[in-house]
């Protein structure tokens, strides 16, 4: 499936994509950030949810690409500002709303910081910080990121500046 997928317009609805629009057949497609700065990434503690560590992600706006999507969400969930570079890679998985069985996609970038704090995340975050490469290995709670921080690791290299 290409990056740039985002929701189409004219396209007749469902039930499913009237309750949410960035579900279309079953299927939700969000865009997220695997943010650098030097050999360290940045992740956040969604609200509500202080035993998960994950990396920022969202879904489309109107009109908007992927790689638009990821750094807009970026910004709002952490308070940074990133450029993205190249696509990393997918992570996917099934979830339940409303007894629906939902398979999400989500296109993630690889992107350098180019500033902000992150003091100034967004309500949807309890908290974001940048944490080593190395240790995002681990400390991320979910598989599919964390296979994504080992991919970031090998695409910078152990001495490549990152930012």
């Amino acid at each position: 499936s290409r990056c740039t997928t985002r929701p189409r317009s004219g396209a007749m609805s469902t039930d499913r994509s009237r309750i949410d629009p960035r579900v279309r057949d079953g299927i939700e497609t969000s865009f997220g950030g695997v943010a650098v700065r030097g050999r360290d990434v940045l992740v956040i503690t969604p609200a509500g949810r202080r035993r998960v560590t994950a990396l920022p992600k969202g879904g489309p706006h109107e009109g908007e690409t992927g790689e638009e999507t990821a750094v807009r969400e970026v910004r709002e969930e952490t308070g940074v500002t990133v450029q993205a570079r190249e696509r990393l890679g997918d992570v996917s998985y099934v979830y339940r709303r409303d007894g629906r069985r939902i398979h999400k996609v989500v296109h993630y970038y690889l992107c350098t910081f180019v500033e902000g704090s992150t003091t100034d995340h967004d309500h949807e975050v309890d908290d974001a910080r940048w944490i080593p490469l190395e240790e995002a290995l681990t400390a991320l709670t979910y598989p599919g990121e964390r296979r994504l921080i080992a991919r970031a690791i090998a695409r910078l290299g152990p001495d490549r500046d990152q930012g």
